[in-house]
């Protein structure tokens, strides 16, 4: 583990929130080392690296500063499944590997600092000085959407033909025939309301008075 890289990282990440945290480090160790799995350099320019984050909060920050993807790029995407975990994409060879804790890593944290009396405290000094391979665990994985239908194309743009709003990047479907928003086609995570109190389709009409 390059502990002058590490350090860089995590002060990156810390700049971000004025301190530093367990979930940080985490966030560090496990994006520089799922950059390292895939022969990449960290921080990876331009866009040959997608990260799949399975969390968002501190933890993503420190995957963030670690590999230089970013939401504003297209390179950094949350499938928030309450995980400390990441599947890292090499978008030229399209090799993914999900890594992730190990299942007893605060254990490993706590006994490698035994004397610290916080428990927050043992797990931000250990997970700096832990190796990898006492951390975390690397799979290779398979995604279930093609990676070019991940990514998509940027800048192409549809009306969606229920509720008119322009859809980007080719996120709309096809419901007989008509190209639809995901609201629209019931993939909507929200329910619109009107100052009325009535909730609305997607496309403004009345669906019900509460």
């Amino acid at each position: 583990m390059d502990q002058g890289l590490l350090k860089e990282m995590l002060e990156r990440s810390a700049s971000r929130h004025s301190h530093l945290c367990p979930r940080q480090v985490l966030g560090v160790r496990l994006g520089l080392l799922g950059v390292k799995s895939l022969d990449l350099r960290a921080p990876v320019a331009g866009k040959r690296l997608l990260v799949i984050l399975e969390t968002d909060g501190c933890f993503a920050d420190g995957i963030e500063a670690a590999t230089g993807c970013s939401v504003g790029h297209r390179t950094l995407r949350v499938e928030d499944y309450g995980k400390s975990a990441a599947t890292f994409i090499d978008v030229q060879t399209e090799q993914a590997l999900r890594v992730a804790p190990r299942l007893d890593v605060r254990q490993r944290a706590a006994d490698c600092i035994p004397d610290e009396s916080s428990r927050w405290k043992a797990m931000l000094q250990a997970y700096q000085v832990l190796s990898d391979e006492e951390m975390f665990c690397v799979q290779a994985v398979q995604l279930n959407r093609s990676l070019k239908e991940i990514i998509s194309r940027p800048g192409v743009r549809v009306n969606c033909d229920l509720c008119g709003e322009e859809i980007i990047n080719e996120r709309e479907v096809r419901v007989d025939g008509r190209v639809c928003c995901l609201a629209c086609a019931g993939q909507a995570y929200y329910t619109p309301v009107s100052l009325t109190g009535a909730v609305l389709h997607p496309n403004g009409n009345v669906l019900h008075q509460r």
